[in-house]
């Protein structure tokens, strides 16, 4: 994030509009003689006002850069230690000779910030936030070289600015300060009275990704919204610029979420994608209404006031750089605070599920052959086509390897393309059994059809190639079983090599068995030679064309 403007109000407003600072005088040695109630400055021009303004963003100010430029902190916070430091000034000799008495931390309810720091003998308040409540609570305001008391025309001239700067999609914080007794602490209701200083704007560019990973989430039936303390104009322009908000999409900022009821809410909900200056009830709010319709909610956030609603969504994300308590209430964690990781992780997510149920369909799939072949038989009257070890080997070869190769299947092409599943859908829906009888159906076809031709010549030599037709289909099924709509063409041979090495590896295994000192392990007659083979091959074969076929069709 990088200071890019600032404004402070004068008789030429442009002309302080991205001021170059004034190096030549003494930073921490101007005068101001000053008090709430004087108008009398010791200072020419407005050396005063950017005095304050960069005393206030140095002071009341919690980040830091170290020795090896490795930047700690908020990065708003960061960002206004980099504007010191491009001006050169040394803000670690200010804090040492500006030493902070007293704080009030920044809170989200509040959205502000106050430390209390001596100055040349003089405690000072310095207060920075949100704009428009920084408004709210100044009662005077510095106009080059005098302190004015607030009025309509300086008041709307700094919100034409804020909206201004908002519009262009720039963050923008607010300075106020006020002079202070020696023993004064603190409280909240001490942030009132304040002296308007000026007006910082920021820029946080998207990251490139973000817009990709924006227009892939809503490819694939996700909505992202943003929950932001920014200015709802600002968010706004955000949104839009990394298509989130669209054009009859709507900008709340938590006032105007506090003025619906639910049943409003849940009738505008779905055209929301931008929530402004919200509360952390106004966060867990948003949650239940989407998980209220019935919506699988994940949660982003960082701070300490982000916990709640991290906790009540269905996927709480924590930034690895927030706080342990945000990390703590999370079910993830994004290391590098990057959304586009999110998506990534939903990819990924739904390739693991995906390939889950292509390995469940190919068992499924291979077992259905086998007991539709054994019961064709026992209701024709044919030999068992199946001995009690070529069952075991038959599950031993292709139960294992190939249904663990599916598991390292890559992502599809159009996996980002399908809207989110039902949680409550089972593994088993009803477009994975019509690929187990499918597919199962083929493979018992195949088999029947290879007993039938052995048993020409005898029983035996047809329950070898019965058996021979089932290894060797369930086996080539692998390349079929990669996908339940992309054709193995179209995938490629090679690209899951674990797929092609168990298909190696489970026919290499197959071929032990026609060995002449194993043959009869597994009941395979001499009379089975390698036409015979040849036939069971290209049966197989012919069921994985068919399966592949069935893709086309299903398609």
């Amino acid at each position: 994030m990088t200071v890019v403007e600032t404004y402070l109000y004068g008789p030429d407003s442009d002309k302080f509009n991205g001021f170059e600072y004034n190096k030549n005088y003494d930073f921490l040695n101007v005068e101001d003689t000053s008090s709430s109630q004087s108008n009398e400055i010791a200072v020419a021009g407005c050396m005063l006002q950017e005095r304050y303004l960069n005393l206030s963003s140095i002071l009341c100010n919690d980040s830091d850069v170290n020795e090896e430029g490795v930047e700690i902190g908020d990065p708003t916070e960061v960002a206004l230690i980099n504007y010191a430091q491009k001006y050169d000034l040394d803000y670690k000799s200010i804090r040492e000779e500006c030493l902070r008495i007293a704080e009030i931390p920044f809170d989200s309810d509040r959205k502000l910030m106050t430390t209390v720091n001596s100055i040349d003998g003089q405690n000072i308040m310095f207060t920075k936030g949100a704009p428009d409540v920084i408004f709210s609570r100044c009662k005077y305001a510095i106009k080059c070289d005098e302190i004015l008391e607030m009025s309509d025309e300086i008041l709307d001239e700094y919100k034409k600015v804020n909206e201004n700067f908002s519009n262009r999609a720039l963050r923008v914080l607010a300075f106020a300060y006020k002079k202070v007794s020696d023993e004064f602490e603190p409280t909240l209701d001490d942030e009132n009275d304040l002296i308007l200083i000026g007006l910082m704007a920021m820029i946080d560019p998207p990251r490139e990704e973000v817009f990709k990973a924006v227009e892939e989430a809503k490819s694939s039936g996700i909505k992202t919204i943003m929950i932001t303390g920014d200015h709802k104009t600002t968010a706004a322009a955000i949104a839009r610029e990394i298509g989130i908000m669209e054009k009859d999409d709507l900008a709340l900022t938590g006032k105007e979420l506090d003025s619906l009821d639910d049943t409003e809410l849940d009738s505008k909900l779905e055209r929301i994608s931008v929530y402004a200056r919200v509360s952390p009830e106004n966060k867990i709010r948003i949650v239940k209404a989407w998980q209220k319709k019935g919506k699988v909610t994940a949660m982003t956030g960082d701070g300490v006031n982000d916990a709640p609603a991290l906790k009540q969504a269905d996927i709480g994300i924590g930034m690895g750089s927030g706080t342990e308590v945000a990390k703590d209430a999370s079910a993830m964690v994004l290391v590098d605070d990057n959304f586009a990781t999110i998506v990534n992780a939903i990819e990924v997510g739904r390739t693991v599920y995906s390939n889950i149920k292509k390995s469940i369909t190919y068992l499924f799939s291979g077992n259905l052959g086998g007991i539709i072949s054994i019961l064709f038989a026992v209701f024709a009257g044919w030999a068992n086509p199946f001995t009690t070890i070529q069952l075991l080997f038959i599950n031993l070869v292709t139960d294992s390897l190939p249904a663990i190769a599916l598991g390292f299947e890559k992502p599809e092409k159009n996996t980002m393309n399908k809207p989110p599943r039902d949680p409550n859908e089972s593994i088993l829906c009803k477009d994975t059994l019509k690929v187990v009888l499918t597919r199962g159906s083929i493979i018992g076809i195949v088999t029947i059809l290879a007993q039938y031709i052995g048993m020409q010549t005898s029983d035996a030599l047809g329950a070898a190639m019965a058996f021979s037709t089932i290894t060797l289909s369930r086996i080539i099924q692998t390349f079929a079983a990669r996908s339940n709509s992309e054709t193995i063409c179209s995938l490629g041979f090679t690209s899951n090599k674990y797929a092609l090495g168990a298909v190696i590896v489970c026919l290499a295994m197959f071929s032990t068995t026609l060995l002449p000192f194993m043959r009869g392990i597994f009941a395979i007659p001499s009379v089975f030679e390698i036409q015979n083979l040849a036939i069971c091959f290209g049966l197989a074969v012919l069921a994985t064309i068919c399966m592949e076929i069935s893709k086309l069709f299903k398609r």
